[in-house]
């Protein structure tokens, strides 16, 4: 079937493309179940309390996952055109960024971590644990802004297998460090919820550096030593184009969090118990977004190239192509949650009321999933090409009021309790799957110029 609708040598690279991507993406997902499942081990507060932190640390984030589309779709567009040092010049205004707004976020959350966490809904049982997780966590993001940050200038270039390896080792340090650091196995202390945040710093540590190590060889299309070679230097021009693509993005993640802190606050009012349960559905519907994200990273480089190089028609088959393996992703995972959402709740919890409550977000997550690969590609498409403002305006419309709003709405309005608030997050998946199928296949973003 995929043969007789798409060239064969168009989906053969596509997937070629994808699959690294597809499995960076997964492995850092799976590395926060983990974590999760190895945090469970101290108590369900404890899940609990590292929930708590997920979205203050998405805000503090917002502002590079922004750069982080700039990036991508920029490199990908000036490899269609051949530009090699306009690509390095937005890589190297980028890594001037992160310096000193890394430093300034990171300082902030810190210092302001107590009622960041008060904020978010922490109850006696979970406040202390919430707020020296976030500290050390938010204390190392620079190291992990500097790995995201040159992984999406690679993945622009169409450098998927380099950011795969870069995370599977990230990931890896991150998963051992917890086994030894959270119940003190080999020797090491035992140091319960802080060394389940030391290990994630320690894997953003190494991350960061490997980053900067894949691009050290001039050959490469990006390169600090071709950038260095050239004395191609920051400047304002490369900013703009950051700002151009990247300003709506921001905006759209500062008020998507929103959001989903309204989805996370509603949780939490449930109780432990439920808060508990929560997290875990949420790292499971990380776990399904992986896939969907890596199909939208290869899509933006694809169609960036394919744009680049002049070629609109090619841009949307390519986004067709990462779509039509999506939906057979997700329809894979959908009949796994279906089977198998109570014995994956069963290895993180013995309480049988946090079971039963995890069954019913699975079931929810079905639905979920379906969707949200869907709309995660299309959006991804949307971004690579630069039609940021209407995926912004989309995306919360569908987050910040939908997703809210359906959730108060059949949580506390219906007394649904913690399926009714997932229900809110059904609404939103369903919202901006209409907004981004419409967009995408009306064509008109093939025609933007960034």
């Amino acid at each position: 079937m995929i043969g007789f609708r798409y060239p064969r040598e168009d989906v053969k690279k596509a997937v070629g493309m994808a699959w690294p991507a597809v499995l960076e993406s997964f492995f850092t997902a799976f590395a926060g179940l983990v974590d999760s499942l190895m945090v469970s081990s101290l108590g369900s507060s404890a899940v609990a309390a590292v929930g708590l932190t997920t979205q203050p640390k998405m805000v503090g984030l917002a502002l590079f996952f922004a750069a982080n589309v700039s990036i991508s779709a920029l490199v990908a567009r000036r490899k269609g055109e051949g530009n090699k040092e306009g690509a390095n010049g937005i890589l190297a205004t980028f890594l001037v960024f992160i310096l000193g707004a890394a430093a300034l976020i990171s300082v902030l959350a810190v210092v302001f971590a107590d009622p960041v966490i008060r904020l978010c809904g922490s109850e006696s049982d979970t406040h202390r644990d919430a707020v020296q997780y976030f500290q050390i966590v938010m204390g190392g993001m620079i190291f992990n802004c500097v790995q995201m940050g040159v992984n999406a200038a690679q993945r622009g270039a169409g450098n998927t297998r380099i950011t795969m390896r870069t995370n599977l080792v990230s990931n890896t340090i991150n998963i051992l460090l917890n086994y030894l650091l959270i119940q003190g196995h080999m020797g090491f202390p035992a140091l319960g919820i802080r060394g389940a945040a030391l290990a994630t710093v320690s894997g953003t540590v190494v991350a960061g550096f490997m980053s900067l190590w894949s691009i050290r060889k001039e050959e490469n299309f990006v390169s600090l030593a071709y950038i260095l070679k050239q004395k191609i230097r920051p400047g304002m021009a490369a900013m703009r184009q950051i700002i151009h693509v990247g300003y709506s993005v921001f905006a759209e993640q500062l008020l998507m969090r929103i959001g989903f802190m309204m989805t996370s606050l509603m949780a939490a009012s449930q109780g432990t118990f439920a808060m508990a349960a929560h997290q875990v559905g949420m790292n499971v519907m990380s776990l399904s977004f992986s896939f969907g994200d890596g199909l939208q990273a290869t899509a933006v480089a694809l169609i960036g190239y394919s744009l680049g190089a002049g070629d609109p028609p090619k841009a949307r088959e390519y986004g067709a192509i990462c779509r039509m393996l999506g939906g057979c992703v997700s329809v894979v995972l959908a009949v796994a949650y279906f089977f198998g959402g109570g014995w994956l709740y069963g290895l993180f919890f013995e309480e049988a009321e946090i079971i039963a409550t995890g069954v019913q977000i699975m079931r929810i997550i079905i639905f979920v999933v379906l969707l949200q690969i869907a709309q995660v590609i299309y959006m991804g498409c949307l971004r690579g090409a630069g039609d940021t403002l209407y995926t912004a305006i989309a995306s919360t419309i569908s987050v910040t009021v939908i997703r809210t709003a359906g959730s108060w709405f059949f949580g506390y309005v219906l007394h649904w309790g913690i399926a009714g608030i997932w229900m809110g997050v059904v609404a939103d998946q369903l919202s901006r799957f209409l907004f981004a199928s419409i967009r995408f296949k009306r064509g008109k973003w093939t025609e933007i110029k960034i």
